[in-house]
């Protein structure tokens, strides 16, 4: 009697067993059949949204080009339409070859506070300001829009407009901002059909380089359609043959940066600055043109000043001695341990903040932090434009175009 009932005992506790086990097994694979859609269903959705954000990186590379055609004031439209239907996690995902999520997310001020100077009813007498361009709000209104302002506060009775030459730039504040910026055909066209007579074309550049080259070829395909056309100088004037050989426009824009940077950095004097070891590396964009000795001519007014604690670089590292490289050691074996780095550009746009005080490790800032030399370094992000003694410099290239 006691075997049956230790028998039918053994028998319920693994009926019991097998049952719990088989439920356990069922459990586990309706687990996995879950674990298993969401799995698949995530992978759809990341799916859509690196399509969705490589479709708006095309659409960016699209208009990241430096010709004008007849499709691009769409390409703008529907590039910005695409960006704004994102969501902001795919807005992250958005690279392409020029693409990034900076292109339309970065904030770089307000677009309204500027004036694109396209207006048409320009009269018989137009200044017309070509800049290379910058898509940074604020630095197009402090320094281009400043220069700008200036020339026709000292000139009522002419007409300033606008023309940029970068177009990849035109077609970025357009897309991003609604901002319509001619282009140098463009406000060209616009000054022939509003019968302008008198011509003057005041360049911002810097110097007689590429850019201005550029200008100068397309004013000559059109200087028949004026009754006079005059290009003024650029601001630091004309090149000369070496680095030896300055000018007054040089010696005017090295002793104006100076100052500015000297009262922004906090002390009385270059001299009080280099009593507390420290230097200032104005950084300007480098170039493969002729045009590149105007750096080199710009270190040595420098020295002819006696500010021995300023330096010139460049972006591009041309000419050789600007690279930042050759900076940092120019600056260590000068013996100073702190450093204010300074744009030496019209405008304080991309190469200002990024390449000179953006966060990434090939930035100067971020080289000059990590050579482990200096025991301090900062920067100041303002372009030339905005400094009203420079602002008369273009006044007076103007009026000496004029005369």
């Amino acid at each position: 009697m006691k075997k049956k009932v230790v028998a039918l005992f053994m028998a319920t506790v693994m009926a019991a067993a097998c049952m719990t086990a088989c439920g356990d097994k069922a459990d586990t694979k309706t687990d996995t059949v879950e674990t298993s859609s969401e799995s698949e269903a995530a992978d759809v959705t990341e799916d859509a949204d690196q399509k969705a954000a490589d479709e708006v990186a095309a659409m960016i590379d699209a208009i990241y080009v430096q010709e004008r055609t007849d499709e691009t004031d769409k390409q703008c439209a529907d590039a910005k339409a695409a960006w704004d239907a994102l969501t902001d996690a795919q807005k992250e995902l958005v690279a392409g070859e020029n693409a990034d999520p900076d292109y339309f997310g970065r904030d770089t001020g307000d677009a309204s506070k500027d004036d694109a100077r396209n207006q048409d009813e320009i009269g018989e007498n137009e200044i017309l300001v070509v800049s290379f361009g910058t898509s940074f709000n604020d630095s197009r209104v402090a320094d281009v829009k400043g220069i700008e302002d200036a020339l026709q506060e000292a000139y009522p009775d002419w007409s300033v407009r606008r023309a940029f030459t970068a177009q990849i730039i035109i077609n970025h504040v357009q897309a991003r901002d609604g901002e319509c910026i001619d282009n140098m055909d463009q406000a060209m066209e616009r000054a022939v059909e509003n019968g302008v007579k008198n011509l003057v074309i005041q360049p911002t550049h810097l110097m007689h380089g590429a850019e201005y080259d550029e200008m100068f070829e397309t004013v000559e395909a059109y200087k028949d359609k004026f009754e006079s056309v005059k290009v003024a100088e650029p601001l630091l004037g004309e090149v000369g043959e070496d680095a030896t050989v300055i000018n007054e426009d040089k010696k005017a824009v090295a002793e104006i940066l100076t100052g500015e940077a000297v009262k922004k950095a906090g002390y009385e004097s270059l001299d009080a600055a280099k009593e507390d070891g420290t230097a200032f590396v104005f950084m300007g964009h480098g170039t493969s043109h002729a045009a590149k000795v105007t750096y080199s001519q710009m270190q040595t007014q420098m020295g002819d000043l006696g500010y021995d604690n300023v330096f010139i670089g460049t972006v591009e590292g041309e000419p050789e001695e600007t690279s930042c490289e050759a900076v940092i050691d120019a600056v260590e074996k000068a013996g100073y341990k702190k450093v204010i780095l300074r744009p030496l550009m019209v405008v304080a746009g991309d190469h200002a903040n990024n390449d000179m005080a953006g966060a990434d490790e090939d930035s100067w800032i971020s080289q000059f932090q990590a050579s482990g030399k200096f025991e301090s370094v900062d920067t100041q992000i303002y372009g030339l434009g905005c400094i009203g003694d420079i602002q008369q410099i273009y006044v007076n290239h103007t009026a000496d175009a004029m005369k």
